[in-house]
């Protein structure tokens, strides 16, 4: 427990500076976050086999390319640059038929790798571009997740009685899903009214923020069901106690993929 306040003290201390001033420190501080998520993301599936080098090096590449396209232009519209999507197909898709060894680099090795730095490359970007439009916006996302997850961990620990998805996750219950949601919707839609925008519905805004507070917890899920099926605890240990970047981000990259559909809305 000692490890795990230590940790996170050190992260607060590193990361709120970044997060009031923004710009291109933040910017640069969520490309590394980005890049850590992704040697998490191929150390996973490493438990079988190593990744070439060369590959390895090629993802960095292409996931940096992917990040930047994104963050340069600043732009929430996200549209495809097919040069960019052309080359992250031909680097990491041809390779398995020059390697032509599934003991080395396989068909599976290659999708696998293409989803990750897709989804990765893409979803990372998004931090920068609601940072961007306002801190109190991003604030509002992050109290989302940590909220719902602070708050079924609670309640679920206290009286959860009813499994989730054991299969997945052994400790979630439904008593603890329903108290979460319940709490970060309360709290973050006061907050919305209160801080960003005192006009917006409230019946809206309380819908959307259910929906976000839902989806972050299917996020959870969603990592909790790779690492098993990977057979690891954690994606890492970079934070002891805490576990990988992936880890910690789990539910927020779902819940920043989500709000893409409400951000004109409100």
């Amino acid at each position: 427990m000692k490890q795990r306040v230590i940790s996170a003290i050190l992260a607060f201390i590193i990361f709120i500076p970044i997060f009031i001033i923004g710009g291109s420190l933040f910017n640069f501080a969520f490309y590394i976050l980005t890049l850590l998520g992704l040697k998490e993301f191929m150390s996973a599936k490493e438990k079988e086999k190593k990744f070439p080098d060369f590959i390895r090096m090629i993802s960095y590449i292409m996931i940096t390319f992917l990040y930047f396209s994104t963050t340069i232009n600043n732009n929430l519209s996200f549209s495809l640059d097919y040069r960019l999507i052309s080359g992250l197909f031909l680097t990491i898709l041809l390779p398995v038929i020059v390697y032509h060894n599934e003991k080395v680099y396989s068909v599976k090795d290659a999708f696998y790798l293409l989803g990750g730095v897709f989804f990765l490359g893409y979803s990372m970007s998004l931090f920068y571009l609601y940072r961007n439009i306002s801190i109190e916006l991003i604030i509002y996302l992050f109290l989302i997740t940590i909220l719902t997850d602070s708050y079924a961990y609670f309640i679920g620990s206290l009286i959860g009685k009813n499994k989730l998805l054991e299969v997945v996750s052994p400790k979630k219950t439904w008593e603890g899903t329903i108290g979460g949601s319940l709490v970060g919707t309360f709290v973050c839609t006061v907050y919305y009214i209160t801080v960003i925008n005192p006009n917006i519905s409230l019946i809206e805004i309380s819908l959307i923020t259910l929906f976000l507070s839902l989806i972050g917890q299917f996020g959870d899920l969603l990592f909790s069901a790779i690492k098993r099926f990977f057979k690891i605890k954690d994606f890492s240990n970079i934070m002891p106690g805490h576990g990988g970047i992936l880890d910690r981000l789990d539910s927020i990259i779902f819940v920043m993929l989500a709000f893409t559909f409400f951000l004109k809305l409100i």
